[in-house]
């Protein structure tokens, strides 16, 4: 087993990945001021961004689940690391060569498993595409050559090909150092009658790449009427690749997705390919699947899902590229995006339209056209006669519970005249009556229909409450509480600005008991004056447990509350905290002087009185002088 990584080099580490570059290859980052970034966070599901970053301090929290953490600990929690595989990652990013505590340098062999899928499939990727220019290969070439692509389109793409062979993936895997169980494990390589054997064979080969650009499967398209194997061959579900949860050509679209905030759902590789190539670079597609609930938290986090942000669906004219537009629409209600559906002419796809007429018309195809819910009514629709009576009402009682889902009383007002229109009720009130009272049903039924459950709401439903934070609660509305951590924030982001009055500051005096928690973290620590350059990551590691070390973390991001950060305002933070404590003080030692009475003992007397004197001096020099007073 391999041995500790050096701690040096953790560090090492810790330093040279910025932690707003990790964090933006999975979500789109704006300026949250304060020098903090803000973004959907990536951790659960939410309309507006309460997930910041603090380039400066290397840290991330959320204010609604309350994650938080370093670089090392996004990556662990977002791609399911353990602590060692997320510094090798990370360290082979940055070029760094790590160094471990027992046996010297980590071999291969011990490497996490992560670690080596994606290894395994970063040498079959290039394997595949040397394949690509083999003799037995011409058969892909000519394939890709039909439908507009040349060879520096599949050079962009890592195109490439599995030879006919039974194990020629393998055993040159095998060669690279790579075990049987890994080769299985992979999803690269199953089970034969004598041993491993290549899974794809003979085929055409798209590298499906996570979002952070790891090759985690691949996409093998068939070539030749002797394979009896399906049109398309997924890599199946492995450690590394589930198919609900990948979008292929994410790697390529992401920062133009988060630049325009638009993306572009395709349905297959060379879709993908020949929008890309007519300039559509936000175009997507999902590998082996329906464009389902995982799909969608990926790309709300890159659009910073908004009313704004734009969503546009390609789907053949045919009617399983109807039936898919309609499973689209159940999802749609989980943007805020507006979503739209584009289907070609003559029902082609993009690579087709392509082909037929050139880049400029798939540009010009997927410019957003239809809304998917305008979409989805009028397929209802034109099931019905409309010249009936009974055909009109039988068509308005099945879409009005689609009208009703949208919680925003204008857009869901102006869809139901919308709807009135496709019917020909010339009684447009009459409808929008009728989505109204099926929108207050669902109200009084829990988000229960008439008759089921309604899906999620389009973007305007109030976001789900965050979990709630373990400890001991805090009454934010408190001024003491505001206050001390405000005093906190400045001890943890600007240690100099509060130094040294801050460490003289008792335990005692922070009155809520978390805050009173991380002010001890500092203490032990060894306090704020002359903090190091590791200074938070000595706080958060003196805190006792992970809810104390996420409170640390909070505060270490969240933006400080006033437009110039001085010593003045550090003072008056200083100053607030230590008067309410003298004022708290002051009123346990009356308190002390009445149960005493007049007859109490006289030198006891004495001494709390003189007790009482000094902090009410003192009080009112806080209150006279300030910071000069501390």
């Amino acid at each position: 087993m391999a041995g500790r990584i050096n701690d040096d080099d953790v560090k090492a580490v810790r330093d040279a990945v910025p932690i707003d570059a990790v964090v933006s290859e999975y979500l789109q980052l704006r300026n949250a001021g304060g020098g903090n970034l803000k973004g959907l966070c990536p951790f659960h599901d939410e309309k507006s961004p309460s997930f910041q970053v603090s380039p400066s301090k290397g840290l991330f929290h959320c204010f609604g689940c309350q994650e938080g953490g370093d670089t090392i600990a996004f990556v662990m929690k977002i791609d399911h690391l353990s602590f060692s595989e997320t510094v090798e990652r990370l360290a082979a990013k940055a070029g760094i060569t790590l160094r471990y505590e027992e046996g010297g340098y980590n071999p291969g062999h011990q490497r996490g498993e992560r670690i080596r899928l994606v290894e395994a499939h970063k040498v079959a990727t290039q394997f595949y595409i040397d394949q690509l220019d083999s003799p037995e290969a011409e058969i892909g070439r000519k394939f890709l050559a039909e439908r507009g692509f040349d060879q520096a389109a599949a050079a962009h793409f890592g195109v490439g090909y599995s030879p006919a062979g039974w194990d020629h993936l393998t055993r040159f895997l095998r060669g690279k150092g790579f075990s049987d169980k890994e080769l299985i494990l992979s999803g690269l390589s199953q089970d034969g009658r004598r041993g491993p054997i290549d899974r794809f064979r003979g085929r055409l080969m798209w590298p499906i790449r996570d979002v952070g650009g790891d090759v985690v499967g691949f996409g093998a398209r068939k070539l030749r009427d002797d394979d009896n194997g399906p049109k398309y061959l997924n890599t199946p579900e492995t450690p590394i690749y589930k198919k609900s949860q990948v979008l292929y050509g994410i790697d390529l679209a992401k920062k133009d997705i988060a630049k325009v905030s638009r993306a572009v759902v395709v349905e297959g590789y060379t879709d993908v390919m020949a929008c890309h190539l007519a300039g559509v670079t936000t175009a997507i597609a999902t590998c082996g699947t329906a464009f389902g609930g995982d799909h969608i938290k990926i790309l709300r986090r890159l659009l910073m899902d908004n009313g704004s942000a734009r969503v546009i669906f390609t789907f053949d004219g045919d009617a399983a590229g109807q039936k898919a537009a309609l499973r689209a629409f159940e999802d749609d209600q989980k943007f805020a995006a507006e979503t739209y559906i584009a289907i070609a002419p003559d029902g082609m796809d993009p690579c087709e339209l392509r082909l037929a007429k050139g880049d400029e018309a798939v540009a010009e195809l997927v410019r957003p056209r239809t809304p998917l819910f305008e979409f989805a009514l009028r397929q209802i629709v034109k099931r019905y006669d409309l010249e009936t009576p009974a055909g009109r009402a039988a068509a308005l009682d099945e879409a009005a519970p689609v009208v009703a889902r949208i919680k925003n009383i204008g857009a869901q007002h102006e869809v139901a005249v919308q709807l009135a229109g496709m019917l020909g009720i010339l009684d447009t009130q009459f409808v929008v009556k009728r989505v109204a009272q099926l929108a207050r049903w669902a109200r009084d039924r829990g988000g229960k229909g008439p008759a089921q459950q309604q899906p999620a709401q389009r973007g305007y439903d109030t976001p789900a409450p965050p979990a709630a934070p373990s400890g001991p609660a805090l009454n934010l509305r408190s001024p003491a509480h505001r206050t001390e951590r405000e005093l906190l924030k400045l001890a943890l982001q600007r240690p100099e600005l509060v130094s040294p009055a801050f460490d003289a500051y008792g335990i005692d005096e922070f009155t809520a008991p978390p805050y009173a928690a991380v002010r001890q973290c500092v203490l032990d620590a060894g306090g704020a004056t002359g903090a190091p350059s590791d200074y938070l990551d000595t706080v958060r590691e003196a805190a006792p447990n992970d809810t104390v070390r996420a409170l640390v973390t909070e505060l270490a991001v969240e933006t400080i509350f006033a437009k110039t950060i001085d010593e003045v305002y550090a003072g008056a933070q200083l100053v607030q905290v230590r008067l309410r404590a003298v004022d708290r003080r002051i009123r346990d030692v009356q308190g002390t002087l009445a149960r005493l009475g007049a007859h109490g003992d006289p030198e006891q007397l004495a001494a709390v009185q003189n007790e009482l004197w000094v902090l009410t001096q003192y009080g009112q020099s806080l209150r006279n002088n300030g910071a000069d007073a501390l």
